[in-house]
C-alpha cells in the first residue's frame, strides 16, 4: 500500500478551449488508467488504484503546440518525448477530430516530486557528490529527480 500522496500531472495543448483542455486530460487519464488494469503488473495497478481511491487530485499543465509533422515537432510533444525518455509511465491522447495530433498526456507522481517542504531541495555544496546521490534515493531516484527539475517552471494551464 503506498503512503504518499499521488497526483495526476498532465500537459494539454494551450490552443484549446478551457473545458477542451479538461475533456483532453480526461481521455488521456482513462486510457492511462487502460493501460496500467490491462498490464498484469500488480505494483502498477495498486499505484493505480491507491490514486483512485485516496487522491483524484488533477494538475493539469500548458503543454503549448502540438504536431503531428516529425520534422516539426511541438512543445506538447517534446515535453512528452522527454517524459517516455526517462521511462517514466505515461500516456497521451491523440484527438482524432484533429487529424489524431496530441492534445494531451498525463503521468503519476508521489509527494517526493511536488512537495517541497517536506522533501525539501538538495541544500548540499555541488562537489558533494555522494551527499546528492543520496538525497536523490530519498526522493525516490532518478525519475523523480528529474520530474522536480522538468516541472519547476511549468504553468498551470489556463
Amino acid at each position: 500500500m503506498q503512503n504518499r500522496e499521488l497526483r495526476m500531472y498532465g500537459f494539454v495543448n494551450y490552443q484549446l478551449s478551457p473545458i477542451q483542455k479538461g475533456i483532453q486530460f480526461g481521455h488521456a487519464v482513462v486510457k492511462f488508467g487502460q493501460k496500467i488494469k490491462n498490464s498484469g503488473d500488480e505494483e502498477l495497478i495498486n499505484l493505480w488504484n491507491d490514486w483512485a481511491d485516496n487522491w483524484q487530485t488533477f494538475i493539469i499543465l500548458d503543454g503549448g503546440t502540438t504536431s503531428f509533422n516529425i520534422s516539426c515537432t511541438g512543445t506538447l510533444n517534446n515535453f512528452y518525448n522527454q517524459i517516455e525518455k526517462m521511462e517514466i509511465l505515461c500516456q497521451d491522447f491523440r484527438e482524432p477530430d484533429l487529424g489524431d495530433q496530441m492534445t494531451a498526456f498525463v503521468f503519476l507522481a508521489d509527494e517526493r516530486v511536488f512537495n517541497r517542504k517536506r522533501y525539501p531541495d538538495y541544500q548540499g555544496s555541488w562537489f558533494n557528490v555522494f551527499g546528492k546521490q543520496k538525497w536523490i534515493r530519498e526522493i525516490g531516484g532518478e525519475k523523480n529527480y528529474f520530474l522536480r527539475e522538468f516541472l519547476k517552471d511549468k504553468k498551470l494551464a489556463s
